[in-house]
């Protein structure tokens, strides 16, 4: 594929069911995230739009709507099974809307420049060197361009995590707990985005959180939680050697869901402008 994926094109216009025009009201975690996302993105018709991590298609396609015919959006995902649901979803819809696979950390050399770059839930699928890959994505994004991420930040759900690492000490888990502080080291602040942003030279940077309290009953309805199992119980799981005791650690938390209700996400969104002047030589 070559830059002509951003050439002018008149597309047959097929009505779109109104539902793939909006954000999914049921959908609990990537909705609320790409509503912070939107709440930055400077938005308008007939401009070009690298989606990445976009999954099956939250936001692509209200951002596909909101560009209209005269616009491209292209969506990139990792996983091949979420863009087959992306394009179940999108049938005849929005032409202008191309889903490709991709890895976020190496973006095909083949795509063109943007004028802006989404990832709702992205950021967090940078690592290990988040900086770098940041730096990689802006090089696709055109002088004077947007570039909005969202992602959640630490904080997220800490009061689950302290009463993990509380069991993990009482229990003399010490080698189950190192692995789970690296975790938790691991993650991306607020102000780790805002000095990435500034330090790969963006301009009009802007860095917020925004809480979210996440509902959860206890035993299985937590373990099981669509929100929390994959990407954050999970890390829990692979701090243990032994999956039949991570197994009974975890079914014990389940039960004392109360002593760390609410449990909060710490949305954060992260936007910055390419400027127009150049960029330093390693994203120019």
């Amino acid at each position: 594929m070559t830059n002509s994926i951003l050439t002018s094109k008149v597309f047959p216009l097929t009505p779109s069911p109104s539902w793939l025009k909006t954000l999914p009201s049921k959908d609990y975690w990537s909705t609320p995230f790409a509503k912070s996302l939107l709440s930055k993105l400077d938005l308008s018709q007939g401009i070009s739009i690298l989606d990445v991590a976009c999954g099956s298609g939250v936001p692509s396609f209200y951002l596909a709507d909101r560009v209209g015919p005269t616009g491209r959006i292209v969506g990139i995902d990792i996983h091949e099974a979420q863009l087959r649901q992306a394009r179940a979803y999108q049938g005849l819809s929005f032409p202008w809307l191309e889903f490709r696979q991709g890895d976020v950390r190496s973006l095909p050399t083949d795509l063109p420049q943007f004028d802006r770059i989404t990832g709702n839930l992205a950021f967090m699928f940078f690592r290990p060197h988040r900086k770098k890959a940041l730096q990689q994505l802006v090089s696709f994004l055109k002088r004077g361009g947007q570039v909005v991420l969202t992602f959640p930040s630490r904080g997220t759900f800490d009061s689950l995590w302290k009463r993990v690492e509380k069991a993990m000490t009482e229990q003399g888990l010490m080698k189950e707990r190192h692995a789970f502080r690296a975790y938790q080291d691991e993650r991306p602040s607020a102000s780790d985005a805002s000095q990435w942003l500034h330090e790969i030279g963006l301009e009009r940077v802007e860095v917020e959180e925004q809480p979210l309290d996440v509902p959860t009953g206890s035993g299985e309805a937590f373990l099981h939680h669509p929100l929390l199992r994959a990407g954050f119980l999970d890390d829990v799981f692979e701090c243990f050697a032994d999956q039949s005791l991570a197994q009974n650690f975890m079914n014990a938390i389940a039960d004392d869901v109360e002593s760390f209700l609410p449990l909060t996400a710490q949305r954060c969104v992260m936007s910055g402008w390419r400027p127009l002047k150049s960029l330093p030589s390693a994203i120019a």
